[in-house]
């Protein structure tokens, strides 16, 4: 049986955009893009918001052989092509091979079969779409940049305490520190 993993790096503030919606002081170290490829590698699934979905889409699904991308880098986009990926949007009427489209009032029970079908980590971005299915989710990931933004979209916009319990805790060598929390 499949769990929901939602992810989302932020900054160590927990900011996953500045108050501008840029995410550029994120720029990933090497020791980050390959620990993301070690989780993906493991990935059943993507289930992303709209948002989140047109970010990631573009640079992953694109030829990255001759524009100097990293070893890394080719590794995760083919991985990230690998992997079904689910949309969760009312206004998107078409998406590239690969993806499905799940509306709004479908989400719960989409991701709900796709914890029954699908074993391994069902890997959840987007933190509308986060709060809208929290009740399904089963761990929370972050991993925290060394950079404090002020302010911005939240990592997770919850509207009442939410208790959760600190499982693993890491730090890579570039200073990217890892969270991951159950429900306890």
């Amino acid at each position: 049986m499949g769990q929901v993993f939602y992810w989302m790096n932020t900054s160590i503030d927990g900011y996953i955009a500045d108050s501008d919606g840029d995410m550029a002081f994120m720029d990933p170290p090497e020791d980050f893009r390959q620990e993301a490829n070690d989780h993906v590698r493991r990935t059943g699934a993507f289930l992303f918001g709209r948002r989140l979905y047109e970010a990631m889409e573009q640079p992953w699904t694109q030829d990255l052989g001759g524009d100097g991308a990293s070893a890394v880098e080719r590794e995760f986009a083919e991985l990230y092509r690998k992997t079904p990926r689910y949309v969760f949007s009312d206004t998107l009427q078409t998406v590239r091979d690969g993806v499905t489209i799940v509306r709004r009032e479908d989400a719960a029970s989409v991701v709900t079969r796709l914890k029954r079908e699908i074993d391994g980590p069902l890997q959840l971005g987007g933190p509308e779409l986060a709060v809208s299915l929290l009740d399904l989710v089963d761990e929370f990931w972050m991993y925290a940049f060394p950079v404090m933004v002020g302010g911005g979209r939240p990592y997770l916009p919850v509207r009442e305490n939410l208790r959760l319990r600190l499982a693993e805790h890491r730090s890579l060598a570039s200073g990217v520190t890892f969270r991951r929390y159950v429900r306890p």
